[in-house]
């Protein structure tokens, strides 16, 4: 699978208050650089494979969803590769990821073309309202719809209880052999403080929907873990079985002035009052989480 998916397998935030325009402008190209976690050290790189070229996903719905959360999930990922005269986007992001898999610096990363090549629904939740690592199989086996070199992606909705989920990264990745898989709850209502963080405490959601950009959140990270750390060999510091990843390694950081559980300067829709650091396709507006820096030895933000 892996061989034909990738060329080789080599706190309280201080929120930006003005009009989005001059917002905008203000940006700085570059992203901004923080500090990060300090419990396991820099992320180094362990010689395993990680993906590039192309990443085909294939999706499954477990659970009934909402309009709001299924744009909101499609919106980030055509958003990736979607590359516009606006600033800052959620491309710009994606290169970071890039640069990670390539092993090259920000500005030569070669693109990594994401695509969802399979999409299905489960609502009558099939295998239960309780997902534990006993139905992962099955559930990936329906994601993919048995296409070769998919990258399963499993989005269960608010009322499923994804063991595991709520802890740590607030998402699940692995892999059942050479195959790939995520796994990405809504919190809204099971772990919010945990894993909604900032919406409903401090910031609106862009969207307007907590449970849907809380998703957008951890399958962003959860999607940068897989590309740069697919087999627990890839880019990460600690150990393979309790890693701290690209995004993991920068926690509740988003903007300017970040640091560990502080998110830093966002920017705000004046109309609707959502948070947001990064515009996607048709002007979606995003929250993305920071992700470590090999060059900068440092957490870094788009914005």
């Amino acid at each position: 699978m892996v061989s034909s998916m990738s060329a080789s397998l080599s706190k309280s935030p201080l929120l930006l208050l003005l009009p989005i325009s001059i917002l905008i402008l203000a940006v700085p190209c570059r992203g901004s650089a923080h500090p990060g976690r300090q419990d396991s050290g820099p992320l180094t790189y362990h010689n395993g494979p990680m993906l590039t070229r192309n990443v085909n996903l294939g999706i499954l719905w477990y659970g009934q969803f909402g309009r709001v959360q299924k744009n909101a999930l499609n919106g980030f990922i055509k958003s990736l590769n979607y590359q516009a005269n606006m600033r800052p986007q959620v491309s710009k992001w994606w290169k970071m990821v890039e640069s990670v898999a390539y092993k090259t610096p920000y500005a030569r990363a070669p693109r990594i073309q994401v695509n969802i090549v399979n999409q299905v629904t489960d609502t009558s939740f099939s295998s239960g309202k309780v997902l534990t690592a006993d139905f992962i199989p099955g559930l990936v086996k329906k994601a993919t719809g048995a296409k070769p070199n998919t990258v399963a992606v499993i989005f269960a909705s608010r009322l499923v209880t994804v063991v595991g989920a709520c802890t740590r990264d607030c998402n699940l990745h692995g892999a059942l052999g050479n195959q790939l898989y995520m796994v990405v709850g809504n919190p809204e209502t099971e772990c919010p403080q945990a894993c909604a963080f900032p919406f409903g405490a401090s910031l609106k959601p862009p969207s307007g929907n907590i449970g849907a950009d809380a998703m957008v959140m951890h399958f962003a990270s959860a999607l940068a873990h897989t590309v740069t750390n697919p087999f627990k060999s890839g880019f990460y510091a600690g150990t393979p079985a309790r890693p701290n990843e690209l995004a993991s390694a920068c926690p509740r950081m988003f903007g300017t002035g970040a640091a560990p559980g502080y998110t830093g300067k966002v920017m705000v829709d004046t109309k609707s009052g959502g948070a947001f650091n990064a515009l996607g396709n048709n002007g979606k507006k995003f929250l993305v989480p920071a992700l470590w820096s090999p060059q900068n030895r440092a957490c870094w933000t788009v914005i």
